[in-house]
């Protein structure tokens, strides 16, 4: 039976998470003044105490990116996904990924983490396919825009949808690897979610609705 496996990126696929090893190493590659950095840094704080919504933070770092060069960026990613993310690959979502790949289904990340992070990653789990944040080009700079929207929650579920529709697949028979609440618009939709060491708003609806919970961390 064909079907899909969608993976979310950071805390599910990953043990970190690749917006903040993205503005490490933008200000180590000095892309990002230390003002921005601390800035950031505590917007991640206010998202973990639910004092802000994490769509600001994604669009802060997509402005920030702006007039940046392409290929500034993905040498910057190139070296993110060498020295941070690689490393920091769930031994245990390799293993699922495997379980996936023997039965034939079509593994895809669905992330709204940007493309420059996300297709090195995928082309090295061999995954087939790339859902994710997409940022706007003009003269090989970025302008800092989204083409379409960011890819996070509604949006997600949305690209999901179309993914489905123009292949041919069902929400029915599609698997979802999580971590966070924001994820809940698809993990309600499909047909077996997995929440991976969810966070705690997760765990109690994942709990209450029989769903399978990998606690990895």
């Amino acid at each position: 039976m064909r079907y899909t496996a969608f993976f979310d990126l950071d805390n599910t696929i990953l043990k970190t998470n690749s917006g903040e090893a993205l503005i490490r190493r933008a200000y180590q590659n000095r892309l990002l003044s230390i003002w921005r950095l601390i800035y950031v840094f505590c917007l991640v704080i206010l998202y973990k105490l639910k004092l802000v919504d994490p769509s600001t933070i994604i669009e802060k770092i997509g402005s920030w990116l702006a007039k940046s060069s392409v290929n500034q960026i993905e040498i910057l990613c190139n070296e993110i996904v060498t020295k941070d993310l690689i490393p920091a690959i769930r031994p245990e979502i390799i293993s699922e990924i495997k379980i996936h790949r023997e039965k034939g289904a079509n593994l895809v990340i669905l992330s709204s983490a940007i493309a420059s992070i996300c297709f090195p990653l995928a082309k090295y789990l061999e995954m087939h396919s790339v859902i994710c944040s997409e940022l706007e080009v003009v003269n090989q700079q970025y302008t800092g825009r989204p083409i379409k929207k960011f890819c996070f929650r509604d949006e997600k579920l949305n690209r999901l949808n179309q993914f489905l529709h123009n292949n041919n697949f069902t929400f029915e028979d599609s698997y979802y690897y999580a971590d966070s609440i924001d994820d809940l618009p698809v993990l309600q939709k499909v047909g077996h979610p997995v929440c991976v060491s969810p966070d705690k708003s997760l765990e109690k609806i994942a709990r209450k609705n029989n769903w399978i919970i990998y606690l990895w961390d």
